[in-house]
């Protein structure tokens, strides 16, 4: 059949629009989207007979086609992913899983009306900080607390507040870089305050602070190094140095934690990582940190200290510009709560779950994974196993530990490791893995029992796929 005879058999895009599939479509999904597919398949098949790599046209095959794009189009972007990658606040999949809890109160505020910014005891207009002011001031023992959208934002608008047109003394090794290429001079710059580094990268001492000191002096800023480590010939300033360097020249200290723990992880072989709790009680003025890294709950920069301080960095001008909405606060609000006890904190925030978690329950759960997948793959497909392995905290937390894990290890025969990883990450659910020593690992620690049932099907139809 020669060209020309090829294309004639390409029916019209209203034709298919108006048939009972594609009126069927249009019932289901929005028309500009069926159009749109059916349109961009026409076309691909008119370019594949003209270029020769099509002989035959297949309406059947096409339909399929536009069907997939369709569901491709009205589908989300933004989608739920399966974490099977032991990292527990991975960036780049969302940091912190919020608990079914925290969940509940997102919606319960989100779908109606709620006392955001009113005070229902006065009858008068309120302030957003209240809801979560108390709580703040129980859990971590600050005078005062204030959230706004993220940390760098928080260490942005108390650096405008405290020191715009004046000097802010920092360690030179801890002038850290964040995620995305955020770094804290350039922080600073955006903030009006005035970068005066001391020390060397390796070692900084007291004196040089206090050297440093002056008549634009505003604060004496230190920075947790959460997302590396420095080890050798080092020194630091320790905080209660700093906080007595303040007391005596009558200067603020403030104390960027980052990751802002609230839980005590000595008991569990951690001792490099402070909690909010023991810098506010060393005597910080203004201590700030993140809500989505170990603190477990939503993207959020929280500030906490001394009240005449977050007093003033409230009524900032940028505090507009940053500040929480509904549902973040009511997500902040949920996950504080848990702290009110430590035990079920650690119960019941996912990121503490997952980091704390035995690795005997680990290794259980790798195991039912295995025995589920080797149930529907035969071994002469792919080889699978319960191997031994290591995690990561991520997010810009406890950079050097590493967690006693166990993973579900996967050799394909009929395709490459690199494939089954591809063919995972784009399937639905899309499962995002990782390859060690020539295998596909799932690490069981960030995989939750109710994930279970999906991930089996998506691995063994991907492994399969290939037969």
């Amino acid at each position: 059949m020669n060209k020309k005879n090829i294309l004639s058999d390409l029916p019209s895009v209203d034709e298919i629009l108006k048939s009972d599939t594609g009126l069927a479509w249009q019932r289901i999904y929005p028309r500009p989207y069926v159009t749109r597919a059916i349109r961009e398949e026409i076309q691909m098949q008119r370019e594949a007979i003209l270029n020769g790599t099509e002989k035959v046209f297949s309406l059947n095959d096409a339909m399929d086609r536009i069907k997939r794009r369709i569901e491709d189009l009205s589908g989300f972007s933004l989608k739920s992913c399966i974490n099977a990658t032991g990292v527990v606040l991975h960036t780049n999949l969302g940091r912190s899983v919020l608990s079914p809890e925290v969940l509940k109160h997102v919606a319960d505020v989100a779908c109606g009306y709620s006392n955001l910014e009113y005070d229902l005891e006065e009858g008068t207009r309120g302030e957003r900080k209240a809801h979560i002011k108390q709580l703040l001031k129980e859990i971590t023992g600050a005078e005062d607390g204030i959230i706004v959208n993220n940390n760098a934002a928080a260490v942005m608008v108390c650096l405008s507040e405290l020191a715009r047109g004046k000097e802010v003394i920092v360690s030179r090794g801890e002038l850290v870089e964040i995620g995305g290429s955020f770094r804290i001079p350039d922080i600073m710059a955006s903030s009006g305050a005035i970068l005066r580094e001391v020390g060397t990268t390796n070692k900084t001492h007291c004196r040089d602070f206090e050297k440093a000191l002056n008549e634009n002096t505003a604060l004496l800023l230190k920075i947790h190094q959460s997302n590396f480590r420095m080890v050798g010939f080092t020194g630091e300033v320790t905080i209660n140095e700093m906080v007595a360097l303040g007391k005596k020249h009558n200067r603020a200290v403030m104390f960027d934690l980052g990751s802002g723990c609230l839980v005590d992880l000595k008991p569990y072989g951690v001792h490099i990582e402070p909690t909010v709790q023991e810098i506010v009680k060393a005597g910080v003025d203004v201590v700030t940190f993140s809500g989505d890294k170990l603190f477990g709950g939503p993207q959020a920069g929280v500030i906490v200290g001394k009240k005449a301080l977050i007093d003033r960095i409230g009524k900032n001008p940028i505090m507009r510009a940053i500040r929480i909405d509904k549902m973040t606060l009511a997500a902040f609000e949920a996950t504080l709560k848990f702290y009110i006890d430590e035990n079920i904190a650690k119960e019941k925030i996912p990121t503490l779950a997952m980091l704390l978690q035995e690795p005997d329950k680990i290794k259980a759960r790798a195991k039912k994974i295995a025995k589920a997948l080797k149930r529907k793959i035969s071994g002469d497909i792919a080889g699978v196993s319960v191997i031994e392995d290591v995690s990561q905290s991520g997010g810009g937390a406890l950079a050097e530990v590493q967690f006693e894990t166990f993973a579900v290890a996967i050799t394909p025969a009929g395709i490459s490791v690199n494939e089954l990883e591809m063919r995972l990450r784009k399937g639905n659910p899309p499962v995002i893995s990782r390859i060690k020593e020539g295998q596909l690992r799932l690490d069981a620690r960030t995989i939750r029992d109710d994930e279970i049932p999906r991930l089996v099907v998506a691995v063994s139809s991907a492994v399969s796929a290939a037969c």
